[in-house]
Order: C-alpha cells, then sequence, then structure tokens
C-alpha cells in the first residue's frame, strides 16, 4: 500500500492538514474493493483527485475510467449518454450508440455533480448499483455491465432528498463509503503553500519572475474565506501573475483582487428585505394617526357649534382647553420659555356683547359640520412629513428613538428624510 505522501506527490496533492490527509487515507484504503464511494465537499475543493486515486490503486486500474459530469448534460440525452440507445430509438438517433456503463465495463466511471441528475435516470442508476444490469433507450433487451461507481457533489444530499430532489435508496447505495474534501478556509497552513505553488507554475508559464506576497497580504489570504476554494486560489494567483508589474504584493494590492474581502473572515448574516412588510406598517400607522386627528378635529368642530348655539362660553372654554392640552400635550415639553403658550394663543376672548341668539333649526349644527368635513382635504404626504418632524425634534434628531417611535425602521426612517429633505 502507497504511503499518503508518496500519494500526494503523484497526484500533485499539496497540503498537510489533518482532515485532507484523512480523505486520501480513505481513498488508499477503499481502492482495493468494489465498494461504491461518494466524494462530497463545497466546489472547487479538488474532489476529482479522490476518484483518480482509488482508480489507479484498484485492480481496474488497466481498464477503462470515465468521468462524467452530471450537471454538463441536458435531461433529455443523459439516459442516452449513460446507458447508449437503439437505432430510431428517438428523434436524431440514426444510429445504435454505447452508452458509458457499456463503454467502461470492467473499468470506473466518475458522476460529477450526481445531486444534479433527473429523478428517472437515478431509478436506472439504482439499477445498475444493484444487479449492475440497464436497458438502452429504446431496447428491452438487459445488457450487464460491471463498473466501479465513484460519485461526487456539492449539494448537502439530505436537504435534496427531504425536498424529493435525489432518491434516498440511491443515496445510500452510492455512499457506502463517504470521503469528505474539507474547504480550503479550514486549511490555513495549506493555502499559502497552494498560492506559492500556484504562483511558481504561472511564473514559468509566462516566462516571468514569480510573484511573492508580502507580511500583510499574507495575513489577508488567510482571512479570507474563499468561497471557490482551490480554484478560485489559483484564478487569482493567475491574476495576479500576468497582471501586476511588481513581483512583491502587498495587502493593498492584494485585496483588490478579493471580492467582499471586507467582509472576508466574518460569518453571514442571513436577512430578508421586507420592503412590503415596512410599507404595509407604516400605512397602517399613519391610517391610524389620520382617524385619530379627523376625531380630534371633530371634536373641536363640535365645540365651536356648541359655542354658535349657547351662552356658556366658560364652559366651552374649558373643554376646549382640555382637548387642546389633549392634542398637544407631547409638544408642549419642547416649546421653548420665550414663546407663547398655545392655550393663550387659542383662548376664546372675552365678551360683553349680547350673547349669539340660538340657531333656529338645531338640525343644522349637524350639517354645518358636514360641510366644514365634506371642506377639508389632507394630504397623507403632509401629515407624514409633520409626523416625521414632530417625532425628531421630541427624540432631539436621534433617528434610531424616532422609528421606533412611528413604528417604522431607522431604514425607512432615513429614507423618508433623504425623500423629503428634512
Amino acid at each position: 500500500m502507497e504511503s499518503i505522501q508518496s500519494i500526494k506527490q503523484r497526484f500533485e496533492i499539496i497540503g498537510n492538514d489533518p482532515k485532507l490527509n484523512r480523505a486520501i487515507e480513505k481513498a488508499i484504503q477503499v481502492a482495493p474493493t468494489d465498494i461504491s464511494v461518494l466524494v462530497t465537499g463545497e466546489s472547487g475543493v479538488g474532489k476529482e483527485s479522490i476518484p483518480k486515486i482509488i482508480h489507479s490503486l484498484s485492480h481496474r486500474k488497466h481498464a477503462k475510467y470515465i468521468a462524467v459530469n452530471c450537471g454538463a448534460i441536458p435531461e433529455g440525452t443523459i439516459d442516452s449518454e449513460l446507458f447508449g440507445h437503439e437505432k430510431g430509438a428517438f428523434t436524431g438517433a440514426t444510429s445504435t450508440r454505447s452508452g458509458y456503463f457499456e463503454v467502461a465495463n470492467g473499468g470506473t466511471i466518475f458522476l460529477d455533480e450526481v445531486g444534479e441528475l433527473p429523478l428517472t435516470t437515478q431509478v436506472r442508476l439504482l439499477r445498475v448499483l444493484e444487479n449492475g444490469e440497464f436497458l438502452k433507450v429504446g431496447s428491452s433487451q438487459v445488457q450487464k455491465t460491471d463498473v466501479r461507481i465513484v460519485a461526487a457533489t456539492n449539494i448537502k444530499m439530505f436537504e435534496a432528498i427531504k425536498k424529493e430532489r435525489f432518491r434516498e435508496d440511491l443515496y445510500y447505495r452510492l455512499s457506502t463509503v463517504e470521503i469528505n474534501i474539507p474547504p480550503l478556509r479550514e486549511r490555513q497552513d495549506d493555502i499559502h503553500l497552494l498560492f506559492r505553488k500556484f504562483a511558481s507554475d504561472f511564473g514559468t508559464k509566462y516566462k516571468m519572475p514569480t510573484i511573492r506576497l508580502e507580511e500583510d497580504a499574507r495575513e489577508l489570504l488567510l482571512k479570507y474565506r474563499w468561497p471557490g476554494n482551490i480554484r478560485q486560489l489559483r484564478n487569482i494567483a493567475e491574476q495576479v501573475s500576468v497582471l501586476e508589474e511588481k513581483r512583491s504584493i502587498s495587502a493593498f494590492t492584494l485585496n483588490g483582487y478579493l471580492p467582499n474581502a471586507s467582509t472576508s473572515n466574518l460569518p453571514a448574516v442571513v436577512g430578508s428585505d421586507n420592503k412590503e412588510s415596512d410599507f404595509s406598517s407604516e400605512r397602517e400607522i399613519l391610517y391610524k394617526v389620520l382617524f385619530d386627528m379627523k376625531g380630534d378635529l371633530n371634536d373641536l368642530k363640535k365645540l365651536t357649534l356648541e359655542l354658535l348655539n349657547n351662552n356658556d362660553s366658560g364652559k366651552v372654554q374649558e373643554e376646549n382647553e382640555s382637548l387642546i392640552r389633549k392634542i398637544y400635550r407631547s409638544e408642549e415639553e419642547n416649546i421653548p420659555q420665550q414663546e407663547s403658550n398655545p392655550l393663550e394663543v387659542l383662548q376664546l376672548p372675552e365678551t360683553h356683547e349680547e350673547p349669539i341668539t340660538q340657531l333656529p333649526v338645531q338640525e343644522d349644527k349637524y350639517h354645518f359640520a358636514e360641510e366644514i368635513q365634506e371642506e377639508e382635504t389632507l394630504s397623507l404626504q403632509e401629515k407624514e412629513i409633520e409626523l416625521i418632524k414632530k417625532s425628531l425634534e421630541r427624540n432631539r434628531g436621534k433617528r434610531k428613538a424616532a422609528a421606533a417611535e412611528l413604528g417604522i425602521s431607522e431604514r425607512t426612517l432615513y429614507r423618508k428624510i433623504k425623500q423629503y429633505d428634512l
């Protein structure tokens, strides 16, 4: 049995991470058997190396090795690609064709992105795994094949099973042994080693001096999350090697090649943009405020009518002051001492004139109130601006407190302030 180190040298695998070493060790141990293997890991971690190791160390190493990208084959033709078809099986089938399982008989098939297989194809694949039998498209004759299957996927299989996008029985047949390749961000000590290897390769390829990273650039390299893993690291090493004239790369220079580097090593915050919910909440608040204001205005109209219809101005004045205090109780606290009191401004003047004669028809006061109400026009935008201004004044310009009082988000309040130029 070959050692892990010799396998790394043979397949140009760089790194000494314990998780990576464990994955290679499992591949070495399972290779002599015919057990099906499922390789898991994020996109770009190098999953394609594991089936090559398994095939090269198995008794099938002199037979064919075929790698199939299941996600790259259209759904309508994948059955034909994998299992073959008979002449006339479908439009365009002008001759009989052998599929990969027939061609690779006695060898190994690597099914990359196996999670992308259509459900109908999954049923056919399950039959191959269980008894080595398959049918060509358009044929009723059962054929046998002796193929070792190694599959790989970057999707979360249990979520796919839960969403009924992948058959549970097929998953357990494929994952007799599961080998997981760790993401690059979990292989901190390997990141700089890989970058140096790629930089050296591209320096030789493009016949130019090899780039090197300064200390701050190496720190940035380790802090970055590498969502594209080794594939992304290789691409960035190539870009920097080709585009930068200086061969010593600083963190400032490297930062220009790293997407979203400012949030590189922070946990992702998952959220939703509830603009519709915010708008609905604001609308309900504005409606409530407008209905309350309408009620207060109707009370003021009623007091005005009572003043016109009876002689008890003292009682009306007392009720008027009480109502005005109710409406303006929150604003009174912010009025400077030198300004006049709104209650004094709105006081009814004392008069010694003859009392106003009562209106002859009792129903007229209600008719008068209806006319006032019909003439009244309320602008939703003006009331919204007024409410925002008052809330900001009460909270001394603190947007967070004002937003909480209005029952809207701080972001929405900021947008309103910019919109109305407050």
